[in-house]
């Protein structure tokens, strides 16, 4: 993009774990395993190095640093990992290789290497603006989300803090983004997918495929309860509502508003496995419209049942839509509300 990387625009944690090679190598062979449970991964080796990271065994950015105390580090992490090695029948790691594989990268990486928590307070304190981006969706939440079919990490809005080391209370605004209709990539449940014509043709026109994998993106009709209940766990003030015109042409639009679970109603996503797996969506159905919303800048521009529909959505979401986006052009946005206004 134009961009050059200096230490002056970018600073890297000092107690950030490192993703080893060991990591990519055991998410790999678990992913790819026939026996158990496919949680669809990227197979990135994120699982398995916060599994380091929560087991205190983890090599961290500043241990970099500090090559005389390195070597003891990695007997310790391997002491568990050629142990499971061991139990899925593939061969051992010699420390020297991983010892080889850190050194290799260390004097990349080192210049880079700051206390962040530090910088971000003080650019708090003299009132600069600070903006925290989620890496994945409210839902793959490790104790919020879909679990197992979960990353490995908290991902709802409060873990800005936890993550960056800046305090709850320096949070001003928590802006939710989520699309007109719903997706997901991998495995897991996905109440109001739609395995039809409906799903193939908002996949193809929103050119739905996984940013990190390239995957196909599974689509159905827009979930109200997910969203009300990500609004709720994650503090959301407000909704920034994505692709809207990808709705356009289409004579009806369905809106999930609750659930059936073992015949009875409910107004929540249940957190365990089965019910979650056995949830049926009900809808609402609203109807559509022809003229298009693609390039809209204000609400003038948009057709009156795109309007209801955004309406509507905000009632049962129980947040307001800040930001409402009608085409992939970051200029065609209509801004209700602007998250960096004091």
């Amino acid at each position: 993009q134009g961009i050059s990387l200096t230490p002056d625009i970018l600073m890297v944690a000092e107690n950030a774990p490192l993703i080893l090679s060991l990591h990519k190598e055991l998410d790999a062979i678990r992913e790819g395993s026939n026996a158990g449970l496919r949680i669809g991964t990227t197979k990135r080796g994120i699982g398995p190095a916060y599994e380091d990271k929560v087991g205190r065994r983890a090599i961290r950015v500043m241990d970099l640093a500090e090559p005389d105390s390195l070597k003891e580090k990695i007997d310790r992490l391997l002491l568990h990992h050629n142990a499971l090695r061991r139990g899925l029948g593939i061969g051992e790691v010699e420390g020297q290789v991983i010892f080889e594989e850190l050194m290799a990268v260390a004097d990349q990486i080192l210049p880079y290497m700051g206390q962040v928590w530090a910088l971000l307070d003080d650019h708090r304190k003299q009132g600069k603006r600070i903006l925290f981006e989620g890496a994945q969706g409210a839902l793959l939440d490790n104790d919020h989300g879909t679990y197992p079919f979960v990353t490995s990490s908290n991902t709802v809005a409060g873990q800005a803090a936890a993550g960056s080391g800046l305090g709850p209370g320096a949070i001003d605004y928590v802006l939710g983004i989520t699309k007109a209709y719903t997706t997901r990539v991998g495995e897991g449940p996905f109440p109001t997918e739609q395995e039809n014509e409906m799903g193939q043709f908002l996949g193809e026109k929103g050119n739905e495929f996984g940013v990190v994998t390239g995957r196909k993106r599974r689509c159905g009709w827009f979930d109200a309860v997910l969203v009300r209940q990500s609004v709720r766990t994650s503090g959301i003030d407000g909704i920034a509502l994505t692709k809207l015109d990808v709705l356009d042409g289409l004579d009806e639009i369905k809106v999930c508003t609750a659930y059936e679970l073992d015949g009875h109603k409910i107004d929540f996503f249940p957190a365990s496995m089965g019910a979650q797996a056995r949830v049926k969506p009900l809808y609402e159905t609203l109807e559509g419209w022809k003229d298009t919303t693609a390039g809209a800048k204000s609400w003038a521009q948009l057709p009156a049942q795109a309007v209801k529909y955004v309406r509507y959505i905000e009632e049962l979401i129980g947040s307001p839509v800040a930001l409402l986006s009608t085409s992939p052009e970051r200029e065609d946005t209509i801004l209700v509300h602007d998250p960096f206004h004091d």
